[in-house]
C-alpha cells in the first residue's frame, strides 16, 4: 500500500480500448448515464432507456436521487476520517465522481474504482487520468476476494485503517441465486472497525412492482436484469454495521443538503439508501 506516495496518473491498464465498444447493444452504464443527463451514451442506450422510462417515467428521478445520495454519504464518511474508499459497481464516472466528491472534503482520500465491465473500464481509464491517488481494477463484484486481493487494490487500500466500501445502485444487478449477503459478507470482513458500508438499491415497495417489472424487461432484452428487493430483503445487508441517521430511507431523505421532495414527488424515488458503521458509530 503506497499510501500518498500513490504515483500520479495511476490509472491500471485495462487492456481495452475505446474501439472495442459495443454500440449495438444498449448498456446499464450507459442507461445510467443517461439517466443522469450525461453524455456518455449512444442512440442506441437512449432508446433503451427511453422504453424504461415509459414504462416507469420515475426512474430518472430515482437515478438522480440516488446520485445526490451518492455525493452525499462520500462526504460523511469523509468527515468521519475515512481516507480510503472502494467504490464497486462504480459504472461510467460522471462527473463529479468519489474521489473528486471525496477530495472537495479531503485531498489526500485514495479510491479504487471497481467494475466488472471493459466498456466502464475504457471510460474510466481515461475520465480519471491524472487524477492521482485513484485507480481502476477490472472485477466482478460476484468474486469478491478477487477484488480484495487484486494488486492495484491493496496498493492503494490498507486494510488496517477503516474503509468505505460503496455499493451504490449495483446489488439488484445481483441475482438471490448469486448469494449477495455472502458477497458483502466476504466483502466487509477485512474491513477494521471504524470502516462503512454505502449502500443503495432499488424497489418496488411503492409501486406495486408492476412498473418497475416492464422496466426490467427491457434491461433483461439488452444486457442486465434488473432485481427488485423489498427493505426487509436489504436490512440483512447491514449485519455487523450500525445504520447511521436516519437509517435505511428514500435516497433523498438520506441527510439532505438542500429541498426535500415532498408528497407525490417524493413518491417518485423508488429506492432505499443507507451507511453503516461496522462496530458501531
Amino acid at each position: 500500500m503506497t499510501g500518498n506516495n500513490q504515483r500520479e496518473n495511476d490509472v491500471s491498464d485495462t487492456g481495452f480500448s475505446p474501439e472495442q465498444i459495443d454500440t449495438s447493444i444498449p448498456h446499464p452504464a450507459r442507461m445510467y448515464d443517461y439517466f443522469l443527463g450525461g453524455m456518455d451514451n449512444y442512440e442506441v442506450d437512449r432508446e433503451a432507456a427511453e422504453r424504461v422510462l415509459g414504462h416507469a417515467p420515475f426512474i430518472r428521478p430515482t437515478a438522480q436521487g440516488n446520485r445526490g445520495f451518492h455525493h452525499r454519504a462520500v462526504r460523511t464518511v469523509v468527515d468521519r476520517g475515512i481516507r480510503q474508499i472502494i467504490d464497486i459497481g462504480t459504472g461510467i464516472p460522471t462527473s463529479p465522481n468519489t474521489h473528486e466528491v471525496a477530495r472537495g472534503v479531503a485531498a489526500d482520500t485514495r479510491v479504487a474504482y471497481v467494475d466488472n465491465d471493459p466498456i466502464v473500464a475504457t471510460y474510466a481509464g481515461a475520465k480519471l487520468t491524472n487524477s492521482g491517488n485513484a485507480s481502476f481494477v477490472l472485477a466482478d463484484l460476484r468474486e469478491p476476494e478477487a477484488i480484495l486481493d487484486h494488486p492495484t487494490t491493496k496498493q492503494l487500500i490498507d486494510f488496517e485503517q477503516p474503509v468505505a466500501l460503496m455499493l451504490v445502485a449495483v446489488l439488484h444487478f445481483v441475482r438471490d441465486d448469486e448469494g449477495p449477503g455472502e458477497i458483502i459478507r466476504t466483502l466487509t470482513s477485512r474491513l477494521p472497525e471504524g470502516s462503512c458500508l454505502i449502500l443503495s438499491h432499488i424497489t418496488a415497495d411503492f409501486d406495486g412492482g408492476e412498473a418497475l417489472e416492464q422496466a426490467a424487461e427491457v434491461y433483461k432484452n439488452s444486457t442486465a436484469q434488473l432485481i427488485m428487493r423489498s427493505r426487509e430483503e436489504l436490512m440483512p445487508f447491514f449485519e455487523g454495521f450500525e445504520l447511521l441517521e436516519p437509517g435505511l430511507v428514500r435516497p433523498p431523505l438520506w441527510r439532505p443538503d438542500g429541498p426535500v421532495p415532498q408528497g407525490e414527488e417524493l413518491l417518485l424515488h423508488h429506492g432505499y439508501a443507507g451507511v453503516g458503521v461496522k462496530g458501531g458509530a
